[in-house]
Order: C-alpha cells, then structure tokens, then sequence
C-alpha cells in the first residue's frame, strides 16, 4: 500500500480545510474563471459537495474546482462518495462519473467554452444493480500517457478495481513522480498505473500550450489537481498531499 510507505506522515497537509474553498477557484463551462455558477461547489462540515440543486437541467456545463498550486512529485489522497441521481440533460456516460484530474493545464489557460482542462484523469465511477463499473480508469483529455511499455490508444483506459455500487465512502492514492510513474489505488488495492504523461500535439486545445512552450518538448511534468463535476452529485473529503522529493523513470 501506498500509505505504508510513508515516513514522512507528518507532512501531509490538508488541501481542504473543510469549511470553505480557499486556495480553489472554480472553471464551469461556457463561465469565467471564478464564478461558481449555480452554486455548484459547496462547502459544509468537513465535506466537499458538487451538487446542481441550483440547475434547471444540466447542458454540457461540467464544472472543475481547480486548487491554485501546481505540484510535481507527490501523493494525493481522499474519500469520495457519489449521491442522489444524475442531473436531467446530461449526457448518458455522466451518471455517477465524476473525476480528479492531474497535471493540468494552469487554471487561467482554460478557455470560457473549454469543458475540460488538458490533464490526466483518474476517473471516479460507480453503478447501479446490475450495472456495476470499475473506479481510478485513466482518462487522457489532451494528453498521452504509456502502460505497461505501450502508448495508450484509447481515450480511457479501464482499471482493474472491483466493481462499486451504492453510496459509500470509498478512499483513493495517487503517487505522482514528476514526468515519470503514477500509481492510483483503490481502498488500499493498486488498480492502475501509468509512466510518461505528455501532451498531445495533435490535439486542438492541447497544441497552444505545446507552442506557448517553444514546441520544445511534450514531456509532462508538473501541473494543477482539480475535482469534477460532471452532472451527478459527488462528495469529496479528507483531501490531503504529500509532497515528495524528485521524480521517478
């Protein structure tokens, strides 16, 4: 487990300090930076809920609270737990999927009308009955990363996690060595792990950014966290890091 290996415990710090949002600021689609529409993001005892009580239907408007500090080599933790149902309008694939996203693009760079920022995402899914899915997949919007030796050719990659279901807790780590291995596990079990993030050149929104860096390299390796909201009520608590010292090959 990654928690085992931990020396250093006494440097996790919180990065919600649970009762309000500083050092996040919110990005919803088709809205300026800053502006929390709707009342999305909230605050309140200890957890962090994305909610869209405040929506008359949801229409492509998906929301990330972006924390302000870039981060190279660390260890991310945190419960989530999806809640309610899924907010009417939104597309099929959004019921009870939610993410966090790493090594994205700095929050000023997002566009008003980008709906997510260039990152890598460990996907947060949950089913219902019969419909049951794995949770911490690998989602690559704008960016390219290697598993197991290869170059992922799919947009998402599926973890190897159990199934979830239900409304409980569930806790994930993430361990990010700066441009090289991520590992992400699930209730103390590793279900995925990814080397060589790296933007994609190719991709539309992605290819300013390699320009605005002289076209110089695709390598990745820092970059902001930020929480999704993707139409379905999510909760998040207990969000901690660790910074860590270098990177790994």
């Amino acid at each position: 487990m990654l928690g085992n290996a931990s020396p250093e415990a006494s440097a996790w710090r919180p990065l919600f300090n649970g009762h309000d949002l500083d050092g996040w600021v919110a990005k919803i689609n088709h809205h300026p930076l800053g502006d929390n529409a709707h009342g999305t993001f909230v605050a309140e005892g200890g957890i962090l809920h994305v909610r869209y009580d405040g929506y008359r239907g949801f229409f492509d408007e998906f929301a990330h609270l972006v924390y302000r500090q870039p981060f190279s080599s660390y260890r991310l933790r945190f419960d989530y737990r999806f809640v309610g149902v899924d907010t009417p309008g939104g597309p099929p694939w959004s019921k009870r999927n939610s993410g966090v996203m790493i090594y994205g693009q700095a929050p000023e760079t997002i566009g008003r009308d980008q709906p997510f920022p260039i990152s890598i995402e460990i996907q947060l899914l949950n089913g219902e009955g019969a419909d049951q899915r794995t949770t911490g997949n690998i989602c690559t919007p704008g960016t390219n990363v290697e598993i197991g030796g290869q170059r992922a050719t799919s947009h998402c990659v599926l973890s190897v996690s159990r199934p979830y279901a239900g409304e409980d807790w569930v806790h994930v780590e993430i361990e990010v060595r700066s441009g090289g291995r991520t590992v992400v596990e699930v209730d103390g079990v590793e279900v995925v792990r990814f080397d060589k993030p790296e933007l994609d050149p190719t991709d539309l929104t992605a290819m300013p950014i390699y320009l605005a860096g002289g076209a110089r390299s695709v390598a990745l390796t820092s970059g902001y966290i930020s929480l999704q909201g993707e139409g379905h009520p999510i909760d998040f608590r207990r969000i901690e890091i660790l910074e860590l010292a270098g990177g790994a090959p």
